[in-house]
Order: structure tokens, then sequence, then C-alpha cells
């Protein structure tokens, strides 16, 4: 041991035996590692790609349980103005056909069943979304941890994104008849065809609660992203602060 080394135990011992309990293994041995660069830990060195993945993973999976967390409540997506999910553009353009003859309040109605439904779905999507961050396969492990802030969110969307999107048709279907969309939208069309003139209507409800809901998880996602690469307290497992640490 080198004098500079025994110093430095002897002086943490001396310190550390004015505590009333005296001192905790643990805490000597956390201090000890800190002041010598981590020497001897089995956490230092150069991370591995299999760690890089492992941590990319985790920090995708914890941001989405968050989000859906926060997505899936009420109002989670009519309360948010940066996701709230608008009427398809044919069904924006008759709203304001309609609104000339006082029908306007069924499209509020029916915009507002369209974020609910999304609402509704969100936490039934959740397995889908773990899942699918589990089965991706990470071919630039490196490159996504020291890219932009949002690099992970990016490349697991572009990955599996249309794989999602397909797997959320049915279950924003369900939605989209439990919350009442459907026969709103039924009752609604009943009434504006009978507009004279009134422009046609051609509109996939589910295809664009999908959409639009997906575009609202993966917004959110990118910015729990950013928080985990950014902010330590976010990074509450070991592999998340040994790789986001290492930034």
């Amino acid at each position: 041991m080198t004098g500079k080394l025994c110093g430095f135990v002897l002086s943490v011992f001396l310190l550390s035996g004015c505590a009333a309990d005296g001192p905790k293994f643990d805490d000597l041995k956390a201090v000890a590692e800190s002041a010598l660069g981590g020497q001897g830990t089995s956490a230092s060195g150069p991370l591995s790609v299999d760690e890089i993945t492992r941590g990319l993973k985790q920090a995708l999976t914890t941001g989405s349980n968050a989000v859906v967390s926060q997505l899936g409540q009420t109002n989670g997506f009519n309360n948010d103005p940066a996701i709230r999910i608008p009427l398809p553009g044919s069904l924006a353009k008759a709203r304001d056909y309609a609104s000339k003859v006082g029908l306007e309040g069924s499209f509020d109605e029916l915009e507002l069943k369209l974020n609910q439904a999304a609402e509704q779905a969100t936490p039934k999507a959740k397995a889908l979304f773990l899942g699918a961050i589990q089965s991706m396969s990470v071919t630039d492990a490196k490159g996504i941890l020291q890219g932009p802030d949002n690099a992970a969110t990016e490349y697991f969307r572009n990955q599996t994104g249309v794989q999602l999107q397909a797997e959320m048709r049915p279950i924003v279907d369900q939605a989209l008849a439990e919350v009442g969309a459907v026969s709103t939208f039924n009752g609604l069309l009943s009434r504006y065809n009978k507009i004279p003139l009134a422009p046609k209507v051609n509109a996939d409800l589910t295809g664009h609660v999908v959409d639009k809901g997906t575009d609202g998880i993966f917004y959110y996602l990118a910015q729990e992203e950013k928080a985990i690469r950014e902010n330590p307290l976010k990074r509450t497992s070991q592999i998340l602060q040994r790789v986001f640490g290492s930034l």
C-alpha cells in the first residue's frame, strides 16, 4: 500500500470515528471507491455494448411506464394542448360548414370522444410497448447513447412504430365504441348529410386516433428519455446510473 493510500485510509477511519455508531463498512467502501476513482468495483471500466443496450431498453421501459400513467388518465389527451387529438381533416372542414346551420356541437362532442378513446386505449397498449422494447434489436447502441436527447425514442419508433400501430387498431376500435364515439359519429353524419350541398365526409376514426395517439406517446417518451439523460435523479436503477452517468 502506497504512502498516499495509507494516509487516505487512516484519515477515513479517524473521521468516521466521530460518528456515534462508528463507521459502517459500506460507507467506508463507498468513500474509498469514490476517492480512488472506483478502483476495484465491478461497475468501473468501459461500458460494454450489452450494458448500453440494457440501459437504453430500461430507459425506454421506465419512460413508457411514466407516459402511460400520464396519458392514460382522464383528460390525459384532451386537456393537453401539445398532444390533443383534433378532428380528421375532412371532419374539420365539415364542422366549419355545419357551423353555418348550428350543428358544430356534434363535431365538438366527437372530438372530445376521440381524445377519450385515446386515453382509454393507452393503458391497454402498454404491454405492446413494453414487449416491443424488450424484443427490439439494437444495432448501434453506442451511436444511440451518444446521439441526440431523443435518439433511443426515435430509434424505437423507427424500428417498431408500424407494427405497434397495426396492433393498436383493435384496441382503439374497442375504445371508440366504449366511449360512444362510433354512435356519435353515426348520428352526426345522419344530421350532417341532410344539409343541402354539404361536402362529403370520409374519415377513418380508428386510424386517426392510432396515428395521433402514438404521436402523443412518443412525444412524451422523448421527453422522459431526455430527463434520464440530463437528471441523475431520474436514473432509478444501477444500470441507468452506469450507462447514462457515463455521458
